[in-house]
């Protein structure tokens, strides 16, 4: 078998061989007023007319004075008939190729085509070319087939190869490009706004989670990649918005999982004069629109679960949950300790660094992983949640409310908190678990405070990630992005055939 470097430098030769004849390999002008589809799906309409069409060939079979050509696009695959007769010569100013070069093209190049459609002595559609041009000369194959490109690192380090050979991985991010579009159209048709906040911050705070820290040259100060899009939301709530939302990256410096990545899509929603049961209401009937637009079905089987989303949907208080699970356990008057030992007894991670929170919410997510849902987990405590706003008839909880769909926490919305001196205090009590070790504790944004200072309406708010559109989709994090994060690496091949570039 022949190896890469062999292969590419027969495809140079010919490259060569192309440049010689006159023949530009890489134009910019392409003529094309179909997509194969239409001309598969319209072909009694389009029988015996001409038509132009591009794609990448897939396979090239050449018989004597015909021959046979596949190409695709992404709408699908037409075949291309050529015979030394009814295809025009070389033309180099119209950068046309004839019967005789059919020789320097190669499975993975690009051409367009221009011909009658018809159907081939064996009954096939095809178009019988008249004209053909080289758009792109390819310099190394692709996999013949899916069979051949199984392996997993492999598949994600060149996603472009991955989608060529397995097409339904391509539908898969037509299907995520749907579902941030039905998201979007959800809020706009209820009068949401979209506005984009930074991505840089000088303080980042909304979530428990750890930041990547840059810097800036111009301002000489370093800088945090957001982990949320929540605080300069709210601010917008103060300036005099009533419905605002922003869909794009945050960045968290944690491990890879299954339900994990450091880079992700999220989108978050905030809402003046509405409360957490508005929000509630809101977020269910925005979760069925979605995946009803993105996957045509509200029921899901995920993994070991059934999930039906046109169910009613229950509410978990979250003490009685956790007492329920853990032998009458009482949140609220509790130890470090007795939490460490109940971690412990339940095979679950002990850190030195664990506070009362985080061992608490260790032994919630030990549960979760059991719920097929969709329920509303409510009534969080108030250490645990430091931005919602406490509940009046039981101050040690808040009128927060999280999704939980077949074992993931899929959303998290609350009532919002506007008032600035609880605010200032919760941000003080987190700056205490900062310092006694807890990274992924928020910052003092005192600048936020100010802003409550000044007035922020009564407002629910609500954030979920693409991990919905992962859950749905039934793939892992790393399979649900196009190109997920690696570790840098420099394929053997390529190294060997870039010499001069140090790599």
């Amino acid at each position: 078998m022949a190896t890469i470097a062999e292969l590419r430098k027969e495809r140079l030769r010919k490259l060569d061989s192309l440049k010689q004849l006159g023949i530009n390999p890489y134009p910019a002008h392409v003529e094309r007023d179909n997509t194969l589809r239409d001309v598969t799906d319209h072909f009694s309409e389009l029988e015996g007319t001409m038509v132009s069409v591009a794609g990448r060939i897939i396979t090239l079979r050449k018989l004597g004075k015909i021959a046979f050509v596949v190409i695709s696009d992404q709408s699908g695959k037409i075949q291309l008939l050529l015979s030394e007769q009814t295809l025009e010569g070389l033309d180099p100013k119209n950068e046309q190729l004839g019967f005789s070069e059919l020789s320097l093209l190669d499975s993975g190049d690009f051409v367009a085509a221009t011909g009658k459609v018809i159907k081939s002595q064996t009954g096939e559609l095809s178009i019988q070319v008249s004209k053909l041009r080289l758009l792109t000369k390819s310099l190394r194959p692709l996999p013949l087939s899916r069979e051949g490109f199984t392996n997993k690192e492999e598949r994600l380090r060149r996603r472009y190869v991955d989608m060529n050979v397995n097409p339904d991985i391509r539908e898969r991010f037509i299907r995520r490009s749907r579902f941030w579009q039905a998201t979007r159209d959800f809020l706009n048709a209820h009068d949401f706004v979209e506005i984009n906040v930074p991505v840089l911050e000088h303080t980042t705070g909304g979530a428990d989670a750890t930041p990547f820290v840059t810097h800036m040259n111009a301002l000489g100060e370093d800088f945090y990649l957001r982990i949320s899009h929540e605080l300069p939301l709210k601010r917008l709530l103060g300036a005099g918005f009533e419905k605002v939302y922003d869909i794009g990256p945050r960045f968290r410096n944690e491990n890879y999982s299954d339900e994990h990545l450091p880079e992700h899509v999220a989108m978050e929603w905030y809402w003046a004069f509405a409360d957490w049961r508005d929000g509630m209401k809101l977020q269910t009937e925005m979760f069925r629109q979605i995946a009803l637009k993105t996957f045509g079905t509200l029921k899901f089987n995920i993994g070991k679960f059934s999930v039906n989303l046109e169910d009613e949907w229950e509410e978990w208080d979250y003490a009685q949950t956790i007492a329920k699970y853990y032998d009458g356990l009482d949140i609220f008057n509790t130890s470090l300790d007795q939490i460490k030992g109940l971690l412990s007894k339940h095979h679950l991670e002990v850190a030195d660094s664990d506070n009362l929170a985080r061992g608490i919410d260790k032994l919630w997510k030990n549960i979760r992983s059991t719920v097929a849902g969709p329920i509303w987990l409510v009534d969080t405590p108030t250490f645990i949640s430091p931005l919602a706003k406490t509940n009046p008839d039981r101050p040690n909880t808040t009128q927060r409310f999280q999704a939980v769909i077949a074992g993931s926490e899929v959303s998290n919305g609350f009532s919002e908190l506007n008032d600035p001196i609880e605010q200032y205090n919760r941000f003080l009590e987190q700056q205490k678990m900062r310092a006694s070790g807890d990274d992924e504790a928020m910052m003092m944004d005192i600048d936020f405070v100010e802003m409550l200072e000044y007035g922020m309406p009564p407002a629910c708010g609500l954030g979920f990630s693409e991990r919905v559109f992962w859950l749905l989709e039934g793939v892992t994090a790393r399979e649900g992005v196009p190109f997920p994060n690696l570790r840098r690496e420099v394929d053997p091949n390529t190294r060997a055939l870039y010499p001069e570039a140090n790599l």
